[in-house]
């Protein structure tokens, strides 16, 4: 049948390519199901990626994809999955559309779903002056105002690293501080201003933040602002019966396979560790971890 294939995977952006490609070299026939919506769509530039450093990411995976096409076993489908279902052959995945495909292995390389936080103008900087991460982005903004959005333990840790960037650093808890004693301490012994006050705007021009504005009325200048949020997968987790980390990433082990025999998982969705070279590194080893299970299962 032309909707049955070796392999599904949900997501075709970098993790998703890696793996098509990895399995695509393998003779294996997949389907990539990929909705065009990637998390860092807002983003610039990408960095601290070997041969590829100051593109940007469309540039990416624009290059990506074409090589991934060439390839005639890997067949490409642009639409949202709505629905993934195991059965007695393998997995049923279903579009918005309401077409259905089949295969025996899944691979979910569908990121996740940043969700933002009620504040005017955030969601516009997100990827542009509103940064997840230091590695990806720090450089270009090192020894400038920088703020932190975050609180507790998480915002501590984080500190330290942006620390290292900047020491122009201000600590926003967006609300009442949950930092231990010493960890205050340590904080002001590195000057590094918390505030608690909850922000209600950030200014901007084009994403490029200019000032935040708290709640009690004052403006903070700024030229960046690192911010931990939290995010939701983007596949039905449930109807599949995946487990979750603690911290909310799709459960896997050494060798990327989720709970359910036949899924992998790869990419933004198992890692907090978020980069367009990390995402690439994990597709290329899951694909190949699938075409080893399917040879195996086959041979």
């Amino acid at each position: 049948m032309e909707n049955n294939f070796d392999v599904i995977i949900i997501g075709g952006s970098y993790a998703g390519l890696s793996a098509g490609m990895s399995l695509g070299r393998s003779l294996r026939n997949v389907l990539m199901i990929d909705s065009g919506k990637p998390c860092n769509r807002q983003t610039p530039y990408s960095h601290n990626f070997l041969t590829h450093d100051g593109r940007t990411p469309e540039e990416i995976s624009t290059i990506a994809k074409a090589q991934v096409q060439k390839y005639n076993t890997v067949k490409f489908h642009d639409e949202v999955v709505v629905k993934t279902a195991k059965n007695s052959d393998g997995f049923e995945v279903e579009t918005i559309s309401g077409k259905k495909f089949y295969a025996e292995k899944l691979v979910l390389a569908s990121g996740v779903r940043d969700v933002m936080p009620n504040i005017q103008g955030f969601a516009e900087c997100w990827g542009i002056s509103v940064l997840h991460c230091p590695y990806c982005h720090g450089y270009e903004v090192k020894n400038t105002l920088t703020g932190i959005l975050s609180n507790g333990d998480i915002a501590f840790d984080f500190s330290k690293i942006v620390f290292n960037l900047t020491k122009d650093l201000i600590l926003f808890t967006n609300g009442k501080s949950t930092l231990n004693a010493e960890q205050v301490e340590k904080l002001n012994k590195n000057k590094i201003h918390v505030i608690e006050d909850e922000i209600v705007k950030l200014e901007h021009e084009n994403g490029q933040i200019q000032k935040i504005i708290l709640k009690n009325g004052s403006e903070v200048p700024l030229k960046a602002l690192y911010a931990k949020i939290p995010f939701e997968q983007n596949v039905d987790v449930e109807n599949l019966g995946l487990e979750l980390t603690d911290h909310g990433f799709i459960k896997i082990d050494s060798m990327h396979k989720a709970n359910i025999h036949g899924v992998f998982a790869c990419g933004d969705n198992v890692t907090m560790m978020r980069s367009v070279a990390n995402a690439i590194a994990q597709g290329n080893f899951t694909g190949a971890i699938v075409n080893k299970e399917l040879s195996e299962e086959r041979f």
